[in-house]
């Protein structure tokens, strides 16, 4: 199996392993992009390609496909934030976000939906962003589906997902085909765990080479430390070079000078940078109205195999219950299934001893559907907050309230009714005290007494949005439509710590439209050129 990434490095492509350094050295570029996943690897392609000189700055190791053995063991501490055991301050929520080169588009299980109309309506009505309308956004979502080979899924579901189309079917509850960015896919279903075909259109394999081809300087195993300031704009970026092992520092100190910063180190990480930079912040927002899809989980045991380990992870979805509430109101929830492999499901499970043990031998047959609940815009729905450690490391304060468990309580019902209705002869909440139930009869009446709260009841994420958001004026948000900070005058944001809320679908095609947008926007501002004429 070709590997394109290291076919490109033997070519000459600039990359910097930071593990490998000996000394302080200091690097001067047009832009320098902390973060190498959706928004800087779209980001350093269109800068690139204007004639800029880059440097993409990204925390975690190089892995290509040829490193990429769809082993849990080796990806989770690999190509993942904190082993993929990131959690809120209290533990309740666990985050599953890539630290690697393309982070989490390397590891994503490759779903792309465009921002839903009703969200960029919100933004627009209640959030002031005019110019972000479903009309003006849609030619660059085109724009990076044909980039990205965004497509319905063509092959049959697996039976993971086949379920959730079979009961939702029965009950009258409407589901479609997911749009993936994949190319030649050989539907292995390991997605999670970085793609050893090249058929996954990540960063890792689109745009990032494009932007090496063009002459940027990739530095990875860099940790981004702090910007210092002078006056309303940034002068350098400091970094921590870690060591092979990608945890410790190294004790080598890089220093990047540019004439401007992009920041798209995710929507915890890049609001933490600008906080341990005591950037300013006038208003109080910075690392505010952080938001997660704080997602239940339901699974069910049926008679024949399942096998949700094998064919594409994510292909049938429903909307229903997103569209059948009013966006303010009750939380609605969008209805998905996740791949299950063993460390994933015996981790995530509840349960302990031959209870356990005994749920690890129905493997196989076990069919899990995940509810992503919609945060952001109900009132009482405010997300979290980033804050730092002592040692000024990240962490998400993201308390659950009762507004959040009344939608929790629906979305537990209307999955355990699904999977009933497809057949399933005994069904769970991933919940530390539900006894499970054989009928959707048992179901409803055990379900709808169910005491809810964290740590009992398990939830998780994939979706970090929020904390840097968009807004019409400095008091209304961290940065403008365009992703330009409203205080300092060379720092732009790009990735999905722009959104004022939750958006209510997989965020990477948002995150991707809107920041190529933005970058050519801000590649227009850099070198004088017209804007795009998609403008």
């Amino acid at each position: 199996m070709r590997d394109p990434f290291r076919e490109g490095l033997a070519t000459g492509w600039k990359h910097i392993d930071a593990s490998q350094l000996i000394d302080n050295p200091t690097f001067e570029a047009d832009v320098v992009i902390v973060g190498s996943g959706a928004g800087g690897g779209v980001t350093a392609e269109i800068l690139t390609a204007a004639g800029l000189k880059v440097v993409i700055v990204e925390e975690g190791p190089l892995r290509t496909s040829s490193d990429f053995h769809m082993r849990e063991a080796e990806a989770y501490p690999d190509l993942y934030q904190e082993s993929a055991a990131r959690k809120t301050a209290d533990k309740a929520i666990n985050i599953l976000q890539g630290r690697c080169v393309g982070g989490s588009t390397t590891v994503n299980w490759t779903s792309s939906f465009r921002t839903p109309p009703t969200t960029l309506n919100w933004w627009q009505s209640a959030h002031g962003l005019k110019r972000l309308s479903v009309e003006a956004m849609a030619p660059w979502f085109a724009a990076m589906e044909h980039r990205l080979h965004v497509g319905l899924w063509p092959l049959p579901p697996n039976e993971n997902n086949a379920a959730l189309a079979r009961g939702a079917a029965k009950l009258g509850i409407p589901v479609a085909v997911i749009p993936r960015n994949v190319k030649l896919c050989w539907n292995l279903g390991y997605c999670g765990m970085g793609c050893p075909t090249n058929a996954k259109q990540s960063m890792l394999l689109t745009t990032i080479p494009a932007a090496l081809t063009n002459g940027a300087t990739l530095i990875s195993r860099l940790r981004a430390e702090r910007l210092e300031f002078s006056g309303r704009r940034a002068v350098s970026l400091t970094g921590t070079a870690l060591k092979p092992d990608g945890l410790h520092p190294s004790g080598i100190t890089v220093t990047l000078r540019a004439r401007h910063f992009v920041l798209s180190g995710g929507a915890i990480n890049s609001p933490a940078l600008l906080m341990r930079s005591a950037a300013t912040d006038p208003h109080g927002l910075l690392g505010k109205r952080t938001f997660l899809h704080p997602t239940l989980i339901s699974s069910g045991l049926f008679d024949q195999p399942i096998r949700a380990f094998s064919g594409a992870p994510q292909s049938i979805y429903s909307d229903h219950f997103l569209d059948s509430v009013a966006i303010d109101g009750p939380l609605g929830y969008k209805l998905e299934v996740p791949p299950l492999h063993p460390v994933l499901f015996s981790t995530t499970l509840q349960g302990w001893g031959e209870a356990h043990a005994r749920l690890m031998r129905e493997f196989a047959h076990s069919q899990t559907t995940l509810a992503l609940v919609r945060d952001g815009f109900n009132p009482d729905s405010r997300g979290g907050q980033v804050r730092l450690r002592d040692d000024g490391s990240a962490v998400l304060d993201y308390p659950l309230n009762a507004t959040y468990w009344e939608a929790a309580r629906r979305a537990l019902l209307t999955m355990a009714e699904i999977q009933f209705a497809a057949g399933a002869r005994w069904v769970t909440p991933v919940h530390e005290t539900s006894p499970g139930y054989t009928s959707w009869a048992e179901a409803k009446r055990g379900l709808s007494e169910l005491p809810l709260a964290p740590l009992v009841c398990r939830v998780v994420s994939a979706h970090v949005m929020g904390g840097c958001p968009m807004g019409d004026a400095p008091e209304h948000g961290v940065v403008n439509d365009e992703g330009r900070h409203f205080q300092i005058e060379n720092l732009s944001v790009h990735d999905g710590s722009l959104f004022p809320t939750s958006i209510g679908a997989n965020p990477q095609l948002s995150i991707y439209g809107l920041v190529a947008r933005n970058a050519s926007l801000l590649a227009a501002a850099l070198t004088g050129q017209p804007k795009p004429a998609i403008l």
